[in-house]
């Protein structure tokens, strides 16, 4: 293997996780009709699409430091695609949920492959591409968004006439394929010393200190907000475009394709400038002088903020052209976050990138949980747009905690001080 193949197999194989966790989304019309599911019960399952994650992802990015990426990332697609088929055969909404919920797990992949990357690149690209990795995986929710719909609807064909039944078992087959490719295919690390390196280092104790020290906890609530509400929106968006503004399943999933094309494929680019303001030494905020990763990553989470209360003016206008063109720059702000955040996690923990990510993209996923939450509460109460200002309003204060950790009094030692006495690594 090479740094490239390693970038593209892991890129490949998240990018068919992500299609699988949100596979449900284009389809929620057909389910809620078949199920008899309320617009609550859909939002339930949007959020129930993240409930593994949290734990899932941190007990994952242990798990690849202490026993390698690609056996990790084979075992979770292996059983993930086995549940994808089986949940095309459910026949009662309780057995349907539960299998789904074990789909959904699909999702903590993304640390698998963020450790992956993390082995075979140099310090000084791994904002670059970490945000590669992590963008065009993720833009596999609008592939799911754009290809499924099309592929499936008014499927009628070999085993079922339902396409959502269809599209499950069919994907469920591709992932035991991959499962099988990244185990043969991919190695742990560029050499077998950083292997080892990693698998020494991955202690309970590490793990322990990585989690509570104070740039991990800013930058996985910065995550919060921003993978956070990528996913929720992943999840929401095709049943907002269809309950808000009267599109059809094809329609509405088309345009909730346009943010995750922007929040995936843009990723790259916060990763890119958060290496760029390092090399060049550029201060985009010259109060927080010499910290120049900190400095992008609260403009990026700032414009979160800023682009989600443009997102509720948009849709209360009507205009659902107008409404999508925001989304896009809600999209576009959440990647540069996450290119920004995860440009700084493995520079931060080289030796314990993988439990490091698994903390930060664990914690994130939590916005995923509460956020569907809010726009369906929001939705049954007459305000279907009014949800984007709440959460917009939840978020200040991690902007303001972020910019507090990103002065260099505290920045040039958050990865070492923090919360407990667990261990004194400076990694």
């Amino acid at each position: 293997m090479t740094k490239w193949r390693t970038l593209v197999l892991a890129t490949a194989a998240f990018n068919l996780s992500f299609l699988i966790w949100f596979s449900f989304a284009p389809f929620t019309g057909a389910i809620a009709d078949e199920f008899g599911l309320s617009l609550t019960d859909l939002g339930i399952l949007a959020s129930a699409a993240i409930w593994t994650a949290p734990p899932g992802r941190m007990l994952t990015g242990w798990l690849s430091d202490r026993y390698g990426a690609p056996t990790v990332f084979a075992i979770v697609l292996g059983y993930v695609g086995v549940f994808s088929i089986a949940s095309a055969f459910a026949t009662s909404y309780e057995v349907f949920f539960i299998e789904r919920l074990v789909v959904a797990s699909a999702g903590i992949t993304f640390v698998v492959g963020i450790q992956h990357v993390a082995q075979w690149f140099p310090e000084e690209q791994l904002g670059t591409a970490e945000g590669v990795y992590a963008g065009i995986g993720n833009a596999g929710a609008a592939g799911g968004a754009l290809i499924l719909p099309r592929l499936f609807d008014g499927w009628s064909g070999p085993l079922f006439d339902t396409g959502w039944r269809a599209a499950f078992f069919y994907t469920g087959i591709v992932a035991l394929v991959m499962a099988v490719t990244y185990y043969v295919l991919g190695q742990d690390a560029a050499t077998e010393e950083r292997a080892t390196k990693n698998r020494e280092a991955a202690t309970l104790e590490a793990v322990a200190h990585t989690a509570t020290r104070y740039g991990v906890i800013a930058l996985a609530l910065g995550y919060v907000m921003s993978f956070g509400l990528e996913i929720s929106m992943n999840g929401w968006l095709p049943t907002y475009f269809r309950e808000g503004f009267g599109s059809n399943l094809v329609v509405a999933s088309t345009f909730a394709a346009t943010f995750s094309l922007a929040a995936g494929l843009l990723r790259p680019i916060g990763g890119f400038v958060s290496d760029w303001v390092v090399r060049t030494e550029r201060n985009v905020l010259p109060v927080f002088t010499g910290r120049y990763r900190e400095q992008w990553t609260v403009v990026c989470l700032s414009a979160i903020v800023v682009s989600l209360g443009a997102l509720t003016l948009a849709g209360q206008t009507g205009s659902v052209l107008l409404t999508v063109a925001v989304g896009f720059l809600v999209g576009v702000a959440c990647a540069f976050s996450e290119g920004a955040i995860f440009a700084q996690v493995p520079a931060m923990f080289p030796n314990n990138s993988g439990a490091a990510a698994g903390i930060v993209g664990g914690i994130g996923t939590f916005g995923g949980i509460g956020f569907p939450l809010v726009y369906s509460y929001a939705a049954s109460v007459g305000a279907i747009h009014g949800g984007y200002i709440i959460v917009a309003t939840i978020m200040v204060p991690i902007v303001l905690l972020n910019a507090y950790v990103a002065r260099p009094v505290i920045a040039e030692r958050a990865h070492v001080d923090g919360f407990g006495g667990f261990g004194s690594s400076d990694d």
